[in-house]
């Protein structure tokens, strides 16, 4: 994967590439007596061309959310926010997994945005797996054998996905509780027909399936995606 993205970086920065290197070589040629490193000169070159022009932040790991000067962020949502009118309460301390199927999902990976209007979009997000022993209070001390069939029940629904209408409103995007688009995918009652060349091969027949087309739900995906023509 790295070397494809690797690939595709060097192809789109061939072309700016070379009108950078075209200035570099300009002032190589006009500037050779100068007591400014070459170096130097590109890099204000670079600077001032740039199209960034906050102050760049510090890079750095602690539990604050840093935010360039002049600027600032929003919480749009987080795990456990209602999704629908009758979502309940989050508590931390007496998960659900019917509570979850109803709240906005864990450990978000892909993130996508469909655009209904100037402002409003539905906001598409994957949510490829769950932390044990963060997200279940008392788990971690004595995983994994402190793990039961609850617990799991509440990792699956946190599994798979959610699509939620968000509306900018006063400068800041909220998410729109209990609209008609708004909708958990989980790991467990999801139905999905399974289509293609391995739909009803022997290895994908289950006791709940014996025609092995059709699945629970999807887990663990990593990453996702917009399609041309508006799906997620």
């Amino acid at each position: 994967m790295s070397a494809i993205i690797e690939r595709r970086l060097d192809r789109r920065g061939f072309i700016g590439g070379l009108g950078a290197v075209s200035a570099v070589l300009a002032t190589r040629c006009t500037t050779s007596t100068s007591s400014q490193p070459l170096e130097s000169k590109a890099k204000n070159k670079a600077a001032s061309g740039s199209d960034f022009s906050f102050q760049e932040i510090s890079r750095g790991l602690d539990e604050t959310h840093h935010i360039a000067p002049g600027h600032s962020a929003d919480v749009l949502i987080r795990w456990g926010d209602p999704l629908f009118d009758d979502s309940p309460s989050f508590d931390p301390f007496n998960q659900t997994a019917e509570a979850q199927r109803r709240q906005f999902g864990y450990n978000n990976d892909f993130i996508g945005v469909i655009p209904l209007s100037g402002r409003r979009a539905l906001l598409c997000v994957n949510h490829e797996y769950t932390s044990t022993n963060l997200m279940l209070p008392g788990v971690a001390a004595a995983y994994p054998d402190s793990i039961t069939r609850e617990h799991s029940e509440v990792e699956l629904a946190a599994h798979g996905g959610t699509i939620v209408e968000i509306e900018k409103t006063g400068g800041a995007w909220k998410p729109v509780i209990g609209s008609k688009y708004n909708r958990r995918i989980t790991a467990d009652t999801t139905p999905m027909e399974v289509t293609g060349p391995a739909a009803g091969h022997a290895r994908l027949t289950t006791s709940d399936d014996p025609t092995g087309r059709l699945v629970a739900g999807t887990m663990n995906n990593c990453a996702g995606g917009i399609t041309p023509w508006g799906t997620y």
